[in-house]
């Protein structure tokens, strides 16, 4: 069979888009169709089109929201490299990014002008995402000039917005009730952590008291992921974040809660070869993204860290010299983020904003091996 779908670029993921129409309904039909259409029981994903790294093994089906107020919903998926399964609890803000792009090529939503709001629905954790879309001269751009740290490559500036982020997934902005506390891994630690939902639910580690900095390269992150990971595990019951079926004590997946390493700022060379200053940032930012180093930073995560920022005392906090104002600077292995919390109130951001890029690249019919055929096995 073939299935219709929409390669975009958004920000510093890509990700395969597919109107709901054509794609099944149920879950688990779907999970068999985009593991056969992505080849993800490989671990190089050859024989099919993902692009086997977490950043490049996306995808996300969109439809016309029934909800009030939201033009487009979309489920995001996050197809397993060599795993023949699909995480479905996380959101991914680059993709929206695409989505946002998408919905307005696609005629799902009216251009409006110079600039065309894209208001959507993630439905894998209810968070609502608005994205401003350039539409100068009043039409759909296929390129533009805007950029994003982690690529030298132009696109179409995209505003993204999360409303409402606290405590999408826990109820709470601080899960545990406290802004940052000790946690202890095996043999690493006692570490401080901030267990932070918002965006996403994310346990920030404090660079130094696991004797790290918080701008190691891309290289030395890869040896960090093994105990990253153990530190994600166990905070997981901490934030509430148990799988169905799953009792303490035993391990959740890879993908929430998001984890990483928050350190003062530093001199450093983003794998594009820059410099940057100390100066020209305030936290350095090293993320996971499932089990491999991010090579910039999750917005998601971006948006967590945001608020973390607002909180006296948090890890985050703590890295900058003192509670941040309505700019956070993330200084990540690609580049400089800026990130943007407005409408503050109690500690809590209403809006937390991100500028990005995304680009259209392709519209195609993909071949899907028949679920249960010696192909899709």
């Amino acid at each position: 069979m073939h299935t219709p779908a929409t390669l975009v670029r958004g920000g510093t993921s890509k990700c395969w888009l597919f109107n709901q129409v054509h794609v099944p309904a149920d879950r688990a039909e779907l999970e068999k169709t985009l593991v056969a259409a992505y080849g993800g029981g490989d671990p190089v994903e050859l024989d099919g089109v993902g692009g086997a790294t977490p950043t490049t093994s996306k995808a996300a089906v969109v439809s016309a929201s029934p909800e009030p107020g939201v033009d487009v919903d979309y489920l995001f998926a996050q197809v397993g490299i060599g795993t023949g399964s699909v995480e479905w609890t996380s959101n991914c803000g680059n993709c929206a990014t695409g989505v946002a792009l998408y919905a307005v090529a696609k005629g799902m939503v009216p251009i409006t002008g110079d600039r065309t709001r894209v208001v959507m629905r993630n439905t894998n954790t209810g968070a609502v995402l608005e994205g401003r879309v350039d539409t100068t001269g009043g039409v759909v751009h296929h390129f533009g000039r805007q950029t994003v740290p982690g690529t030298r490559a132009g696109g179409v500036a995209v505003g993204l917005t999360f409303r409402e982020p606290a405590g999408g997934t826990t109820g709470l902005l601080l899960p545990t009730g406290r802004a940052a506390e000790e946690l202890r891994v095996g043999t690493v630690g006692p570490l401080r952590v901030s267990m932070v939902d918002a965006g996403a639910p994310v346990v920030l580690v404090d660079a130094g008291s696991a004797g790290r900095t918080g701008a190691e390269t891309l290289e030395r992150m890869h040896a960090e992921v093994p105990w990253l990971r153990a530190v994600r595990h166990a905070a997981a019951p901490l934030m509430g974040l148990l799988e169905p079926g799953l009792h303490p004590g035993e391990e959740t997946g890879d993908a929430v809660p998001k984890v990483g390493l928050v350190g003062p700022p530093v001199p450093y060379t983003t794998t594009l070869g820059e410099r940057v200053a100390a100066g020209d940032y305030d936290i350095s930012v090293r993320m996971l993204t499932m089990n491999a180093p991010h090579p910039a930073v999750g917005l998601t995560s971006a948006v967590a860290l945001a608020a973390a920022g607002l909180l006296e005392d948090s890890v985050v906090s703590r890295a900058a010299g003192g509670p941040t104002d309505e700019w956070l600077r993330l200084g990540t292995p690609a580049g400089v983020v800026a990130v943007r919390c407005t409408d503050v109130a109690d500690g809590l951001p209403r809006r937390v904003t991100v500028q990005r890029a995304a680009r259209l690249l392709a519209d195609a019919r993909i071949y899907v091996p028949e679920t249960g055929s010696p192909q899709a096995a």
